[in-house]
């Protein structure tokens, strides 16, 4: 039976594992809190005629589809892609980009906020002995993963730029991933960077090289460290929401026995 690996991170409140502006609410609900309104919904029942006086637990949950970890569409990055095709929305995106043999690259060296080079990219292909195949699935295991739950989770790990990115998307890769909490370097260094040239090209530019290529990654994920660099599966197809930018997934990886 395959050895399967949670390479998720779960939705929860009071970690910080986003922005101020962007936390997760999730309230819950317990069992002897809803009999009532189970009682409710049948005429004369009464909520100690239901089994101990229990009824369901129910939680209600205010997110963004960029809370947890999740897939990025293109439409998340601009409105077109691939030569100004309109961008593809999350209900959109092929399955087959997200069932495939997965990739890791261990960056976790490299210092926080440092943008990764295509050059770095190769090294690292060659130091694990692989050449990349159309549609693999690329992981880059930062520091971030180290840091996920803590205070400066959102500020770790290294980020691919627009040169690293469309390096992989040349070679046919279409789906990528980050154990950072954006593909990109983390806003705060790229905010210094921004205050030392005034280049606004440098915001986001992994996140934009989808406008000539479009692709999707994952953000957020966790637990890279305990994958092997290949010889994995990985499986994250995304909720499917109409016209979204994002989806939430339970990424996976599968390895055999």
């Amino acid at each position: 039976m395959a050895k399967l690996i949670d390479i998720s991170i779960p939705l929860e409140n009071d970690v910080p594992a986003d922005p101020p502006q962007q936390k997760v609410s999730i309230t819950y609900r317990a069992h002897a809190e809803t009999a009532r309104d189970i009682a409710a919904i049948f005429p004369g029942m009464r909520p100690e005629q239901l089994p101990e006086g229990m009824g369901w637990a129910v939680e209600t949950v205010t997110i963004s589809t960029h809370n947890g970890t999740h897939l990025d569409a293109p439409w998340h990055y601009h409105p077109t892609m691939d030569g100004g095709k309109r961008a593809i929305t999350i209900d959109e995106v092929p399955l087959e980009w997200c069932f495939q043999p997965g990739i890791k690259l261990d960056f976790r060296h490299l210092p926080d906020g440092y943008i990764v080079t295509p050059a770095e990219i190769d090294a690292e292909l060659d130091r694990i002995g692989h050449t990349l195949k159309p549609l693999e699935i690329v992981l880059v295991n930062t520091r971030a993963g180290s840091r996920y739950g803590e205070a400066d989770y959102i500020h770790t790990g290294c980020g691919m730029g627009r040169d690293a990115t469309l390096h992989l998307l040349n070679q046919g890769v279409r789906l990528v991933g980050t154990d950072g909490w954006s593909w990109d370097a983390p806003f705060s260094h790229t905010a210094k960077r921004f205050v030392e040239t005034g280049d606004a090209s440098l915001i986001w530019e992994g996140h934009k090289a989808g406008r000539d290529i479009g692709y999707c990654h994952l953000e957020k994920l966790h637990n890279l460290e305990a994958l092997p660099p290949t010889g994995f599966t990985v499986s994250c197809f995304p909720v499917k929401i109409r016209a979204a930018s994002a989806g939430w997934t339970r990424a996976v990886a599968i390895l055999p026995d």
